[in-house]
């Protein structure tokens, strides 16, 4: 196993432990969350900077990587709904955003068809990341509950915006119906 793949299951591995610190309100469990939160992240960069730098990539890290991403996000926010910060249905559309990206990735990749993360989807993540810490750290600082709530809005906006990017491009990579090219297609027999 290479470095890279490690980091990634360190990042599932710190996912229940995230959710147990968050759930278990001791004192400081806020900042010890924030911190294994941040710290889940900063693998899933570089996990992915140095498998690419060390020409490291693998199967299993591509299976495992964005695996990894959406455990730590649905985590991340069903702790956050069970804490009270985050209504239920905010994270509803997340999963659901999920959920469906990952079946259309899926069935087009065994159509041999990659659809790959867009810049949309790379903004949702760092919306998520950063609404996150900013809704954990409202709660110890209240004045930071108005950014986390403007973040959740942005994180709404971009699972909303990112979903249907990939469900566009899965129809047009993927479901699109084949029309002939004119100038090549098959003219028919005139003859009776």
């Amino acid at each position: 196993m290479n470095l890279p793949n490690a980091l990634t299951l360190l990042r599932i591995f710190l996912v229940p432990v995230l959710v147990a610190v968050l759930l278990t309100r001791v004192d400081g469990h806020v900042f010890l969350g924030a911190g294994i939160f941040a710290l889940a992240v900063a693998t899933d960069y570089l996990d992915g900077y140095l498998a690419r730098r060390r020409n490291q990539v693998t199967r299993l890290g591509i299976l495992l990587d964005p695996l990894a991403d959406k455990l730590l996000i649905a985590a991340a926010f069903l702790s956050l709904v069970e804490m009270g910060l985050v209504p239920a249905w905010v994270v509803m559309i997340i999963l659901a955003r999920e959920l469906a990206v990952t079946g259309l990735r899926n069935v087009a990749a065994g159509r041999g068809v990659l659809i790959g993360a867009s810049a949309l989807g790379k903004a949702k993540m760092v919306a998520q990341v950063t609404c996150v810490l900013l809704l954990l750290l409202s709660r110890p600082y209240p004045v930071l509950r108005a950014p986390a709530l403007g973040a959740l809005v942005v994180v709404v906006a971009l699972t909303l915006g990112s979903g249907a990017d990939y469900a566009r491009r899965f129809w047009r990579d993927v479901l699109r119906p084949v029309t002939p090219d004119p100038l090549t297609a098959a003219r028919p027999d005139p003859r009776p």
